[in-house]
């Protein structure tokens, strides 16, 4: 018997890109039963239908498989907007999260991220491995295959003495969920303002549950942030790890950040890639600074803060976040 898989992905501004992934995630050697959108701002989705020649009702004409829930943007969260989703995953076996941007390269996607589940019930994730999209630049590309390598890995908790960070490392951009491991801890973080999947991943390799790396689970996802987008999103990626020092205050980013800084400068200047290093050093500045900004949150000015997130409207939803007794109440 076939599991029942349903997909759920948050969107914002989507654009074409989405009915691409739609089309391909109705195309899949293995099916799934339902794509739940859960969409920030209807008149935003109402536009991208609108260019495309669409409306809601012709998009589940095309797409039967396609359901749309809006929200408001205040009501977003990383974690919660997900938890929404999967809330409405009743009586599926499996929940596969994915982005708006990450788009399919095969048709066995999603066969790929669930063969190695049904193999391994210990298992209560397998993430996708992310390619560059095609014409991004060099950094980005070695930036894809140092966090997404070639070959496979499981991952417990016992990887820790030797991973450190990268032990919880997962990526709700494409994952496959065991749907019983969510419901038994609880899902996602929330209110969470990014890094949801790694709170998650955390929490279910302390609880004896192991996560799966499947490299030959391929979707195109790339990005080409300035400097002040890479220090807004490092900011909130601080914020995050400070949130949960349950998962993150033994587990370090910046030595992880230096290997990688390394490797990409390296590769830079082996691979024809020279006058990239200069932006690219300016960017992982912004990030660090970003980032060490982020884990003092709570020290900073509220006014502060807001100027420094990519996400003001989260911290004014959410002021608890900023009492040192949110995490024993999250």
């Amino acid at each position: 018997m076939e599991p029942v898989i349903d997909v759920v992905i948050p969107t914002y501004r989507p654009d074409a890109r989405l009915l691409q992934i739609f089309d391909m995630l109705e195309r899949q050697t293995l099916r799934v039963r339902a794509i739940r959108i859960i969409n920030t701002e209807q008149p935003l989705f109402e536009k991208l239908l609108e260019e495309q020649g669409l409306d809601e009702k012709a998009l589940a004409e095309k797409f039967p498989e396609v359901s749309v829930r809006h929200i408001d943007k205040v009501s977003f969260d990383h974690g919660g907007t997900r938890n929404l989703g999967v809330s409405l995953c009743t009586g599926a076996d499996f929940c596969l999260l994915m982005t708006q941007d990450a788009l399919p390269s095969g048709e066995d996607l999603v066969e790929k991220l669930y063969a190695p589940m049904v193999r391994d019930e210990t298992l209560a994730v397998s993430y996708a491995r992310q390619l560059p999209n095609p014409g991004e630049r060099k950094a980005e590309v070695f930036s894809r295959a140092f966090n997404y390598p070639e070959e496979s890995r499981v991952k417990s908790e016992e990887d820790f003495a030797t991973l450190g960070i990268k032990t919880y490392f997962c990526s709700n951009v494409c994952a496959l969920y065991r749907k019983s491991v969510l419901d038994a801890l609880g899902d996602f973080p929330s209110p969470m303002i990014f890094n949801e999947d790694m709170v998650f991943a955390g929490r279910a390799l302390k609880a004896g549950c192991r996560i799966r790396y499947t490299a030959e689970a391929l979707v195109y996802h790339s990005h080409h942030y300035s400097a002040g987008q890479q220090f807004h999103r490092n900011f909130d990626l601080g914020v995050s790890q400070a949130m949960h020092p349950e998962i993150f205050a033994k587990a370090s980013s910046e030595g992880e950040g230096m290997h990688y800084v390394k490797a990409v400068i390296s590769y830079l200047q082996k691979n024809g890639g020279r006058s990239e290093i200069p932006g690219f050093v300016a960017t992982c500045g912004a990030r660090l600074v970003g980032y060490r900004l982020g884990k003092k949150y709570k020290k900073l000015p509220k006014r502060l803060v807001l100027s420094l997130t990519s996400n003001p409207t989260f911290f004014k939803a959410h002021p608890e976040v900023f009492l040192d007794s949110f995490t024993e109440n999250s």
